[in-house]
């Protein structure tokens, strides 16, 4: 293991969008086993708070590759094509539109059957919205367009 190595280096996984995240949970564990403070006890403080080091590390980059927009936007960076989303606030005119029609279907729901069949739009739409990202970073390696 080293520090400098990005995420997915660092997990042993694919530097892909796709990943399986049992997978994912499963490697945290184990680099989180092998990286634990208490592990360094008996070798001193020193070697304590490289384990923390590591430990934060670990932590950082399970918090990136575990969730899917996260993911997305990192491996952007990583390949030269940052999301930039502090700055860039320009969301397309259909998004946007898509965004207050579901928010005034919250508002005007009376009963659960609504509620429900609001909620499975929503996570059809963000299913599609993923299935897109994956093709567009792993099929098609169009970084600068999965970016915008």
């Amino acid at each position: 293991m080293n520090l400098q190595s990005n995420d997915f280096e660092l997990f042993g996984v694919p530097e892909q969008f796709a990943q399986d995240r049992a997978a994912l949970d499963q490697r945290w564990k184990e680099l989180q086993r092998e990286a634990h403070p208490d592990r360094f006890a008996a070798q001193g403080a020193a070697a304590q708070r490289v384990a923390m080091q590591w430990s934060v590390r670990i932590n950082e980059a399970y918090q990136r590759l575990k969730d899917p927009l996260r993911r997305a936007a990192y491996l952007c960076e990583l390949r030269g094509a940052p999301i930039e989303a502090e700055n860039n606030t320009a969301m397309p005119a259909a998004f946007l539109m898509q965004q207050m029609e579901w928010r005034e279907a919250l508002d005007e729901a009376r009963d659960a059957v609504t509620l429900e069949r609001l909620e499975s739009e929503v996570a059809s739409a963000r299913g599609q919205a993923i299935e897109a990202c994956r093709r567009l970073l792993d099929d098609e390696q169009q970084f600068v367009a999965a970016a915008q």
